[in-house]
């Protein structure tokens, strides 16, 4: 399914998404394919599935930690394909990763694999807008879309080009640093959704780990809120993790429609 399909959908029933991550592979391969459809029970509209990277420089300890979890239980480039191929909810699916492994398996066959896998969207944190024009060329050929990042220092130039070449939608950052929960939503939110003027849905993460935190981020004005770590601590703590899971993903997906 497409992300902008995905969006008018959601558009027409005046609902905002819920966007989750997920490391692929942590623990395994059948548990994230389980997970992915608790999430998914829950409310989740689209979900980030992540390819783990040894250095992965945008992560806080929690995502870093699963990382290291799915590689040291096998997960690779091939597996996670195979395992997104085997992922048949009905919502996009979104890869985000690092430019290290794109690069190693050639950037046409990465993202082939992922239009032929069932992935739909692309996130590479550390490829800035500049260094991106062959990434943008093979998501064209591939109907894939290029999902770019704005912080609250990315100046007026920058976020133009972002808004000229990305599509699926705009990931904001909505503080600086890297990711985890936070016991509040970052006061920089609403003043970076007022700069960010784009057709493109602007979908905000970093730092929201409940309802709460989702309705204001709603209510400053974003379409989506993205959550990560909240998801992945539960995967850490090995306890009831799929009721936990539906449970957390429907109290966001509530906060995101305002109730």
């Amino acid at each position: 399914m497409r992300i902008a399909d995905k969006f008018r959908e959601l558009k027409a029933k005046n609902e905002k998404a819920l966007i989750a991550y997920l490391c692929a592979g942590d623990p395994s391969t059948d548990a994230t394919r389980e997970y992915v459809h608790a999430l998914v029970k829950g409310g989740a509209d689209i979900v980030e599935l992540g390819l783990p990277f040894s250095d992965p420089v945008a992560d806080g300890p929690t995502i870093q930690a699963a990382s290291d979890r799915a590689l040291e239980a096998g997960m690779n480039t091939d597996v996670y394909f195979s395992l997104a191929a085997s992922i048949k909810e009905h919502i996009p699916l979104v890869c985000m990763t690092y430019y290290n492994l794109i690069f190693r398996r050639g950037v046409e066959k990465f993202v082939k694999d992922c239009a032929a896998s069932g992935i739909t969207g692309i996130i590479v944190p550390d490829l800035p807008i500049e260094e991106a024009d062959d990434i943008l060329k093979a998501c064209k050929t591939y109907d894939v879309d290029m999902i770019f990042m704005v912080t609250p220092v990315t100046d007026k130039d920058r976020m133009q080009k972002i808004f000229s070449k990305g599509s699926g939608f705009i990931y904001i950052v909505s503080r600086l640093g890297v990711t985890g929960t936070r016991v509040d939503v970052a006061k920089s939110t609403k003043e970076i959704l007022e700069k960010v003027s784009t057709k493109l849905p602007r979908a905000v993460g970093f730092g929201i780990s409940d309802g709460k935190q989702a309705a204001e981020v709603i209510a400053a004005g974003a379409d989506a809120v993205i959550v990560g770590s909240a998801f992945v601590n539960i995967i850490a703590s090995k306890n009831n993790v799929e009721e936990r899971l539906e449970q957390l993903a429907r109290e966001l997906k509530a906060g995101c429609s305002g109730q």
